[in-house]
């Protein structure tokens, strides 16, 4: 069953290129992504939205997207109510649209 995951983050102003240059060339291929983009959604946020094959597969890239973060956490606003910089979520899909 393929897993999706979703990270929202909040990009200091004026920090956005910052931003998407950390995900650019490479950066973000971590190990068993399938695919994955990053949406804006407001002004100074965004959310990343990776396509996996499976739970395992998410787990064990962990580490990479964690590195890949702290190359770029000085530009993200705290999320508040303890979150910390990022908003993460992820799941198995369950219908296919």
């Amino acid at each position: 069953m393929q897993v999706y995951n979703v990270v929202k983050f909040k990009v200091k102003p004026g920090q956005e290129g910052a931003f998407l240059d950390a995900h650019r060339d490479g950066k973000a291929k971590w190990p068993g992504l399938e695919h994955g983009v990053i949406i804006r959604t407001g002004d100074q946020t965004f959310c990343l939205i990776g396509t996996w094959s499976s739970q395992d597969a998410l787990v064990a890239a962990r580490s990479a997207m964690i590195k890949t973060l702290d190359s770029f956490r000085a530009v993200l606003e705290d999320q508040g109510n303890g979150r910390g910089v990022t908003d993460a979520v992820s799941g198995e899909v369950v219908l296919a649209l």
